[in-house]
């Protein structure tokens, strides 16, 4: 019974599960203890099975924030819309690329720092929908750079706030 209600909360955190319950996270996966149960799990099952979740809640805890796509109303006005935005730029953290390749780290920031500008409406250079849709950087072998999917993807929903008026 424990270790079920464990992975209930589990799979909700991870936006599995039937309902919304108490998120829970990696860590409390590892603290967690069980009783032992006479004809309970196998010890050794239960074991593999929440360490592959912690590598999931980990996992899904390291994605980027992907910018919320939610449309500007009446009680937040569109300027304060775009701050929100630009900051969730600012903010964002990618994972390191994966086998020592990823997007170059310095052009991919120099890229978010445009959006940023555009968003805030401080530039008269301002980068179009279009141009994140089409943004190509370098990749760079055995040295830090970003994951390319999760630029990819983030650059997605940036591009889907630029085709928003302002």
């Amino acid at each position: 019974m424990e270790v079920d209600a464990l992975i209930v909360r589990i799979e909700s955190t991870l936006g599995r599960g039937p309902h919304p319950v108490e998120p829970v996270t990696a860590d409390d996966v590892r603290a967690a203890t069980f009783r032992a149960k006479r004809g309970g799990y196998h010890e050794t099952a239960v074991d593999f099975a929440l360490e592959a979740f912690v590598v999931a809640l980990e996992t899904q805890a390291k994605r980027p924030v992907r910018p919320a796509m939610a449309e500007p109303t009446g009680e937040l006005l569109r300027e304060e819309w775009f701050e929100t935005q630009a900051a969730r730029v600012e903010r964002v953290a990618f994972r390191p690329g994966r086998m020592g390749t990823g997007y170059d780290e310095d052009e991919v920031d120099a890229f978010l720092d445009r959006v940023v500008a555009t968003l805030r409406g401080t530039t008269e250079f301002a980068v179009t929908a279009e141009e994140v849709r089409e943004a190509r950087f370098s990749t760079v072998l055995f040295r830090a750079g970003y994951l390319i999917a999760d630029v990819d993807s983030f650059l997605e929903g940036v591009a889907e706030i630029l085709d928003k008026p302002r």
